[in-house]
């Protein structure tokens, strides 16, 4: 078969595809196929919080052309030629994370870990974690040219950096046999551009540049400066304005690092990313490539285009970390980290799944929580083989096509801020925190609509869990996903802990489990989401006192009816009164308004249940009501 006749037939196969998409959106919205126009299939079109579209189907009519292969500018594919595919990427792991760490107990913990899978280290020194002091005493027989060094200092970089330096002079004056001291590769992780940003403790630009330049003549490989792009992410931001914001953060770097005396070259080599890595494998994926692209972008615009493949270190996102059923955060790391080491980034840290809860809050040890997370890297690496191929996402007509749309995205914001007189001034006067904000707004909408799912909490909650610790909520700088209907779950607690039950909401179902199981599921689940338990008597039927038996029963103030739109026409009005009469406050109907129009006044139920309501509104309210029904109970009981 000839290459025309190739494409000719993809043509039809694909004309063939678009009939059958369009046959099926008419039956379902019962119009003509005709009327559906000749692209059918973009109605089935998903736009991400980037602005960017997603296809239902990619096909060669989406292909681009090949990327150069790794190590090869604009390194979208990698920027290391010759990574160990036996390897894969780094596993690194944190640690030093907590009061007054003791030396030896985190020098144990280090080289267990790294007898156990941990290929790099990510240190915690200073404020409050490891002291500084100690750092020497805490790298004690480790052998920092097999596992590379990343230090998280805030305001004490400068003396971690010393006390570090002091060590591997020590080491080299010992004369470590068989060490090459240019394999010893570090980051010293100072970030003050993006801590301005979140509002952490970090040291000046100008001390930033000052120790860049003094890790510019050092013998092995020190980076000073670490872009941390997860500030962004964790403050609501979409990929493309987490990318934006770090290259433009990045610019700036290089801008003053240049002044100070470096050439492009050495400024490029101080400078190191970090990104956030989400259970939306796909989009992770692209993410990385994209930022490899455009920061080889801005190196060949400056002239130095081979400097452009800085090295990247991925965190699973803090934000889709949730506090309720916090087991399902095993699984969105697992694909977080699988997107990230497909995306070809260097090192990945996996966070710990109970890493929203304080410590101890699920009766585990520190140990086991740090354990799962390194070995979810090393079943990815050593079970399923990720890292057995250099960008294996390469050639994906979607993968491509994203991180295409991702980039230029990315750019466009970029472009943005430099518009607005570079990243210091963008931050100054509010672009980019007010476009951060916007993307954050956005997507607590869509996840107080349910349009956006975050398993285990605003879908298929586990109402059965645990009550959390009175002030569990963390007072950290994380926009979670999760919180608001967090938020509503603690509420939840609190009542349980004075009354000795959960908040009750009773489900009235019209007519055959067949016609409502439907909506008493979709209720029962929406109630759950706030922390409120259902009742469900199973059918109830009107004008036999079912209904106010039940209603009776459950001691609840508050009913949902739930049934078919058609049963609600003859049913729906007389259950309402029914259940009003019987003591009910509220009552609701699953199901759209227009089914009881005309309905007015006490007939009329005091709201409607459906897929596009405002579930945290709702559920606020609910809980307001059931509060003030307990208080005017408790009142009315002491009184007596």
């Amino acid at each position: 078969m000839s290459l025309a006749s190739e494409t000719e037939e993809a043509a039809r196969a694909y004309a063939d595809w678009q009939r059958a998409v369009a046959f099926v959106l008419a039956k379902s919205r019962r119009i003509d196929a005709a009327e559906l126009g000749p692209d059918p299939q973009k109605l089935l079109d998903t736009v991400t919080y980037d602005g960017v579209t997603v296809a239902p189907l990619y096909s060669p009519r989406d292909e681009h052309p090949e990327q150069p292969l790794p190590g090869t500018f604009p390194y979208v594919r990698g920027a290391d030629a010759t990574r160990d595919v036996n390897a894969g990427w780094l596993v690194s792991g944190r640690f030093g994370d907590s009061d007054g760490a003791d030396a030896a107990d985190v020098n144990r913990s280090v080289l267990d870990s790294l007898e156990n899978g941990v290929s790099a280290l990510w240190l915690a020194v200073g404020g409050g974690n490891l002291p500084v002091r100690s750092l020497q005493s805490a790298l004690d027989g480790v052998l920092l040219d097999l596992a590379p060094l990343t230090l998280d200092a805030g305001t004490d970089v400068a003396l971690a950096a010393r006390e570090l330096f002091a060590l591997l002079d020590a080491r080299a004056g010992a004369g470590d046999k068989g060490t090459d001291r240019t394999t010893i590769r570090v980051q010293l992780g100072a970030a003050p551009l993006t801590s301005a940003f979140s509002g952490a403790a970090d040291v000046g630009l100008d001390d930033a540049v000052s120790l860049a330049t003094a890790s510019a003549s050092r013998d092995e490989s020190v980076r000073a400066i670490t872009v941390d792009g997860t500030a962004f992410h964790n403050s609501g931001a979409s990929d493309s304005e987490e990318l934006g914001a770090s290259i433009a953060a990045g610019l700036e770097y290089l801008r003053a690092l240049t002044e100070s005396g470096l050439t492009i070259g050495r400024a490029l080599e101080q400078v190191g990313f970090r990104f956030s890595a989400t259970d939306d494998q796909f989009q992770t994926i692209a993410k990385f490539r994209a930022a490899r692209q455009i920061w080889a972008r801005i190196a060949q615009v400056c002239g130095a285009p081979e400097f452009g493949g800085a090295p990247q270190h991925a965190v699973t996102s803090a934000a889709m970390m949730a506090q309720r059923d916090p087991w399902v955060n095993m699984l969105r790391t697992t694909l977080a980290a699988f997107g990230a080491g497909v995306g070809g980034a260097d090192a990945v840290t996996v966070l710990p799944f109970d890493a929203a809860l304080p410590a101890g809050t699920l009766g585990l040890s520190k140990t086991f929580a740090a354990r799962i997370a390194r070995n979810t890297q090393l079943l990815l690496l050593e079970e399923s083989h990720l890292g057995r191929v250099l960008d294996p996402a390469a050639g994906s007509w979607y993968v491509e096509d994203l991180t295409r749309q991702v980039a230029a995205k990315a750019w466009k914001f970029f472009q943005g801020i430099e518009a607005a007189g570079g990243y210091r001034a963008a931050l100054g006067s509010g672009l980019i925190v007010e476009r951060i904000a916007s993307t954050r707004a956005q997507r607590d909408s869509d996840i107080a609509h349910r349009r956006t799912a975050v398993t285990g909490v605003n879908e298929f909650p586990n109402l059965g869990e645990a009550p959390l610790p009175v002030g569990a909520a963390e007072a950290d700088r994380v926009a979670r996903y999760a919180a608001a209907f967090e938020a509503l779950r603690d509420r939840s607690d609190a009542y349980l802990a004075v009354n000795g039950a959960r908040p009750t909401v009773i489900l009235a179902p019209l007519g055959p489990v067949a016609e409502h199981n439907v909506r008493t599921t979709f209720s029962a689940n929406l109630l759950a989401s706030g922390g409120i338990e259902a009742v469900n008597p199973g059918p109830l039927t009107i004008g036999d006192g079912s209904i106010a038996s039940a209603a009776t029963e459950s001691g609840a103030g508050v009913a949902v009816i739930c049934g078919t739109d058609k049963r609600y026409v003859d049913e729906a009005l007389t259950a309402v009164g029914e259940l009003r009469a019987a003591g009910i406050g509220t009552v609701l109907l699953a199901g759209p308004e227009t089914v009881v129009d005309g309905a007015d006044g006490a007939a009329r139920p005091d709201g409607f249940v459906t897929a596009r309501i405002d579930a945290v509104s709702i559920l606020s309210g609910l809980l307001d009501t059931i509060e003030r029904s307990s208080d005017s109970s408790s009142d009315a009981g002491s009184k007596k």
